[in-house]
């Protein structure tokens, strides 16, 4: 007779409710990549974060450089900043939605979440 093997799954996302205000504090730091991009997405779901992306998309707009090349418009961009990093104790506040839930629930191990 064989035997079921479980499968230990993903932690489950802690049971916040659509719209509520979180905060999120890095615990530990992972060493994936998969889960560093994850939790930078996370960060910069944070109101200040999102402020700071706009203001400098907005100016490298402004810096963008035009010129011709073979009587056509080029354009020579910057490179975005680096808003958010992803080190031990960054905290940042977002607003819960139920699409955020797998992505909070795969990082789980890395963050803290509580009501805020």
């Amino acid at each position: 007779m064989a035997t079921a093997t479980t499968k230990s799954a993903a932690p489950a996302a802690p049971a916040f409710k659509a719209g509520q205000n979180v905060v999120c504090t890095v615990s530990a730091l992972p060493k994936a990549a998969g889960a560093i991009s994850t939790i930078e997405r996370l960060m910069r779901r944070d109101p200040e974060n999102r402020r700071a992306l706009g203001r400098a998309q907005t100016k490298r707009r402004q810096r963008m450089n035009v010129y011709n090349r073979g009587n056509r418009d080029w354009v020579s961009r910057e490179t975005a900043a680096r808003v958010v990093r992803v080190e031990k104790g960054a905290e940042w506040k977002m607003v819960f939605t139920l699409d955020l839930a797998p992505d909070i629930a795969s990082v789980s191990r890395f963050v803290q979440i509580k009501a805020g």
